[in-house]
């Protein structure tokens, strides 16, 4: 009678010290964009090292994008064999990949200085890079600010152009109890919006419990986050086929048919009470036994699972493949007239064979066309959306797109030229050219002419767009120092957006330009670009990029747009030297206060963004006469 109580605390115990004894790493959970936390909090520095497994064979994930979406860039980039990255997706060396692609990257993972583990790589500073944008945007999460900072010894403040740093990636090795339990491998997997615990254990053909154990997290807290990694156990090395989306889970089995009442039903429950005790004496008896065979059995039935719809998986990929190289056809043939298609021949004689001394930046080269300076920007993967939006804008404030050529499966498009190039180059604090500022009347018509551009994406032409990624470095400026909105390879239609419930899976743009329910909820509305026209505001009146501006302890934009004048004053890019109206200066800081408000229905639109800075520009123009006249005068 005591039997049954005992029994179930004595399983119990099993179960959490099993639990216990299994779990592996803390999970880094919101720690990612804590970069000013010291101490490894949560793995922020690395998973710490294990006694049993100095070194081992580990893999990484790395989800395709612009620039780092081939073998040879992405081998480049995370510092791993192009021949074993190739072997691993089952794919050639030259493979070039759709964005946002999952591409398996194996490593020889190491115990460093006998606390975490990690495989080093390297990278060299570009314009504007810092530890959280190289973190969380270019390496998706593999490392992070904190990690970089504590290798580095580099202050935040002091990453310059060409500055080369040391890059610890994630990674670990498995424990003692996992190497028992046949785990050979662990891949650090990085979670993408709506991912969960369930979706990466169908993936990969593992258990939930071996992921949570792995993890330290439990059924009761499984939650994990974009922009993260998680450690995947696993048996058999990765393959190509866990880089596709599961399948969907099986409907559940119809329940059994309810026995039928008759005058043996009172003797049916004695033989099974009597079953239900002899079961649990059993498992008292081979507990680990069971434990071990439920763990292994269920790895195999996953692992047929995803065999069995990878074969119907791959061929509705095919095809998909196939409708979209249809579509950029027919996108391509039916705006023949109004861009030109150049030959490569062409673009080449342009830009002397794509000359290092005509190189603008990254993948951008100056071309001269028919007498007229171009720009022409290198393109790899899909165009058809940027081409498609760009077919439909006639706008002065969104860059021109003039013509297109295709050779060898790369992209070449060609823009209008932006003599002054990005307004990023102007405006940061850390631009190193004392000859690059601008003034308080030049920052308001840039912030009028994007806001401009943008409330005609908004709400003239149809469907609506949404850029998604608006951020300085992708406003260029004319001869005459008048803005463009440029790239729009993240761009998307309002109305495509609606018909997937205005809600996304992958989440695109620049950490810290992010909206919050963007990248919370995958919430997708104009709103998102207003949210970034604020940030993107804030940094033209501060002349330093947001994530300075927030390492920044006493910042407070609350107590700037309240009116303490002298905490504006601080604010101010230090280039104006004081040449400023102030109470313009606390108009903008307002407006940069509601266009980041939390709740993106108290934002305002782009058209009442228009208005108040239409009015402030005129004010300036009228602020700027006064004091030319004043100097002239005296």
């Amino acid at each position: 009678m005591h039997l049954f109580p005992f029994i179930l605390i004595f399983t119990f115990t099993i179960s959490f010290s099993f639990y216990m004894i299994l779990g592996q790493q803390p999970y880094i959970g919101v720690a990612t964009s804590a970069c000013f936390e010291k101490g490894n909090l949560n793995s922020i520095l690395g998973y710490t090292c294990s006694e049993v497994n100095p070194s081992c064979q580990a893999y990484l994930t790395f989800r395709a994008q612009p620039l780092y979406n081939s073998i040879p860039s992405i081998s480049k980039l995370l510092g791993s064999d192009p021949l074993k990255i190739s072997e691993a997706n089952s794919v050639s060396e030259e493979t070039t990949f759709e964005t946002n692609k999952l591409v398996i990257v194996p490593i020889n993972c190491s115990c460093v200085g006998d606390k975490y583990y990690q495989f080093n790589t390297s990278f060299v500073v570009r314009n504007n890079d810092n530890y959280f944008g190289i973190a969380n945007n270019t390496f998706e999460g593999l490392s992070t600010c904190q990690a970089l900072l504590d290798q580095n010894h580099i202050p935040n403040v002091d990453l310059y152009v060409g500055t080369k740093l040391v890059v610890p990636l994630r990674c670990a090795c498995p424990s003692k109890n996992q190497t028992e339990e046949g785990v050979k491998y662990l891949i650090s997997y990085l979670v993408e919006f709506g991912d969960d615990v369930y979706q990466v254990s169908e993936r990969f053909g593992v258990t939930i419990d071996t992921i949570l154990e792995a993890n330290s997290l439990s059924l009761q807290q499984p939650t994990i986050n974009p922009f993260t990694t998680l450690l995947v156990p696993l048996q058999d090395k990765p393959s190509s086929s866990q880089t596709v989306e599961p399948p969907l889970p099986p409907p559940p089995p119809p329940p059994p048919p309810q026995p039928s009442s008759n005058g043996s039903s009172s003797k049916t429950w004695v033989y099974i009470v009597v079953g239900v005790v002899g079961a649990f004496v059993l498992i008292l008896l081979i507990c680990s036994i069971i434990v071990r065979k439920h763990y292994l059995t269920q790895k195999r039935m996953d692992s047929e699972s995803v065999s069995n719809n990878f074969a119907a998986k791959e061929k509705a990929q095919g095809k998909e493949l196939e409708e979209e190289s249809k579509k950029l056809s027919e996108i391509i043939s039916g705006i023949a007239q109004s861009f030109k298609v150049y030959s490569f021949e062409e673009l080449q004689n342009a830009t002397n064979n794509f000359s290092p001394k005509c190189l603008i930046k990254g993948s951008v080269y100056e071309g001269i066309i028919n007498g007229d300076s171009a720009a022409i920007k290198k393109i790899d993967g899909d165009v058809s959306k940027e081409i498609e939006l760009l077919n439909k804008v006639n706008h002065s404030n969104v860059i021109r797109l003039s013509g297109v050529s295709f050779k060898d499966g790369h992209w070449y498009l060609v823009y209008e030229y932006a003599a002054n190039g990005a307004l990023s180059d102007w405006i940061y604090f850390n631009n190193n050219d004392e000859n690059k500022s601008l003034s308080w009347t030049q920052r308001i018509q840039i912030a009028l002419d994007v806001a401009t551009g943008l409330d005609y994406l908004h709400s003239l032409i149809s469907p609506p767009y949404i850029h998604k990624d608006l951020k300085c470095s992708n406003i260029l400026l004319d001869i005459d120092f008048r803005a463009k909105i440029a790239n729009f390879g993240f761009a998307r239609s309002l109305e495509l957006e609606n018909d997937q419930n205005a809600m996304t899976r992958h989440i695109v743009g620049t950490r810290g330009y992010m909206a919050p329910e963007y990248l919370e909820n995958g919430l997708v509305s104009t709103k998102l670009d207003v949210y970034a026209f604020g940030v993107m505001m804030l940094e033209i009146l501060s002349g330093k990029e947001v994530f300075a501006l927030y390492e920044e302890s006493d910042f407070n934009l609350s107590s700037v747009v309240q009116g303490e004048h002298e905490r504006l004053r601080d604010l101010m890019d230090s280039s104006l030297q004081g040449n400023y109206p102030l109470e313009l200066a606390i108009f903008v800081g307002g407006m940069i206060d509601d266009c980041m408000k939390k709740d993106p229905t108290t934002r305002p639109s782009m058209n009442e963004i228009v208005t108040s800075l239409s009015k402030a520009f005129d004010s300036s123009l009228s602020w700027e006469q006064s004091v030319n006249r004043y100097h002239n005068f005296s």
